[in-house]
C-alpha cells in the first residue's frame, strides 16, 4: 500500500510542476518593458521620455539629398514615415528604439537604409526642449490598418517603459486603405516644435 501511496505522490507532483511550467509566466515576459499606451495626438508619459505621434505618412518610395547628391530608395513594400514630437522628462537621454508592430504579429525596426541623414540620428532630448523627429520604416502593405508605433530608450527594455501608441488616424481611402504617395522627400525640414 505504501509504494501505490509514493507513486501516486510523484505523478501528482509531476502534474502539478507540469501545470505550473505552462502557466506561470516566462521570464523574459516578467523582465520585458513595461508598455505605457496611447493614442496618435495624444502625449504618451515614459520615464525618460515624452512623446506624441502627430502624423504618418506612406510614400512608394523615398528622396532625400545626400552628400550633395540626390537619392531616390524604393521598396517591394511600402515607407511608412512617423512624425513624432519627442521630449526629455527629467534629464538628457537619446531615443534608442522604434518599432512598428503590424497586425499580424510582424515587428520592423526603423529602417537603416537611408544612411546616416542628420533626421535620422537617434536624437538626443533635454528636459523643457522639445524636438520633432522622423522615423521611417520598410513594411508590408498590409500591415498598415491596426498597426503600433512603440519607442524606448534603450534598445531592449528590461523593466523600463516603452510607447506603445496605436497608428489610428491616418489619410486613408473610404474603404479604409492608407492614401500611398508616390514619393516622400526626407530632406524637408521637420516642422519645429509647438506649430
Amino acid at each position: 500500500m505504501r509504494p501505490v501511496v509514493n507513486i501516486l505522490a510523484v505523478c501528482a507532483a509531476v502534474i502539478v510542476l507540469y501545470a505550473m511550467q505552462r502557466t506561470m509566466p516566462h521570464y523574459m515576459d516578467l523582465t520585458g518593458p513595461i508598455p505605457a499606451y496611447g493614442r496618435m495626438h495624444e502625449t504618451v508619459h515614459t520615464r525618460l521620455v515624452d512623446l506624441k505621434l502627430e502624423q504618418v505618412d506612406f510614400a512608394r518610395q523615398l528622396t532625400f539629398t545626400q552628400y550633395g547628391q540626390r537619392k531616390t530608395l524604393t521598396t517591394s513594400g511600402l515607407w511608412a514615415v512617423a512624425t513624432t514630437e519627442l521630449a526629455a522628462t527629467a534629464a538628457s537621454t537619446t531615443v534608442a528604439a522604434a518599432a512598428w508592430l503590424g497586425p499580424a504579429g510582424l515587428r520592423y525596426e526603423k529602417t537603416d537604409r537611408v544612411g546616416m541623414l542628420s533626421s535620422q540620428m537617434p536624437p538626443m532630448l533635454d528636459p523643457g526642449m522639445p524636438r520633432k523627429v522622423r522615423f521611417v520604416f520598410e513594411i508590408l502593405p498590409d500591415q498598415v490598418n491596426g498597426a503600433t508605433f512603440t519607442l524606448s530608450s534603450q534598445m531592449v527594455p528590461r523593466l523600463d517603459s516603452e510607447a506603445r501608441i496605436a497608428i489610428d488616424d491616418f489619410r486613408k481611402f473610404n474603404d479604409g486603405q492608407p492614401l500611398i504617395a508616390d514619393s516622400y522627400d526626407l530632406s524637408k525640414p521637420v516642422p519645429v516644435s509647438g506649430n
